[in-house]
């Protein structure tokens, strides 16, 4: 096993405010030198994927190497947002996980129909969300060889 040379950048789209801060916190606290940027909703998802708008600049728009991706948002959901990258030639080699409150059945098929390479439910403790940044990173940065 290797361990990466590059820092991959993370994508988290989520409405959130307090699960964003808490999801920065957590990536810290698990010693990932991950970036972190974060998105509000699916349509500054889009946006910052095909560097419209705000996003244009490529220096502060870096391609993500991970995307984490919440269903239930503002304008446009997740799952529209997750059908259009995973549609894209451009854009559906990057590993989308889905970090959401949702329990439902339904959600898990759907994601994993829609191309989500990983379906996780956000634990309710700090210390929880912690350990999972910690098996995300080891998992998608240092076991997986990722396309860049």
């Amino acid at each position: 096993m290797k361990g990466r040379q590059t820092t991959v950048t993370i994508l988290m789209a989520d409405d959130d405010e307090d699960d964003c801060m808490l999801a920065r916190e957590a990536l810290t606290e698990s010693r990932l030198a991950n970036d972190l940027y974060i998105v509000r909703d699916g349509e500054e998802l889009m946006d910052y994927l095909y560097r419209r708008g705000q996003y244009a600049n490529p220096n502060i728009s870096p391609r993500p190497g991970l995307i984490l991706l919440d269903l239930n948002m503002p304008k446009k959901d997740g799952r529209e947002a997750l059908r259009e990258i995973k549609n894209n030639p451009e854009l559906r080699r990057i590993p989308v996980v889905v970090l959401t409150t949702s329990k439902a059945e339904e959600d898990i098929y759907r994601s994993y129909d829609l191309g989500a390479n990983s379906f996780i439910i956000k634990p309710v403790t700090f210390a929880a969300l912690v350990e999972v940044m910690k098996t995300i990173g080891k998992y998608w940065f240092e076991i997986v060889e990722l396309p860049l």
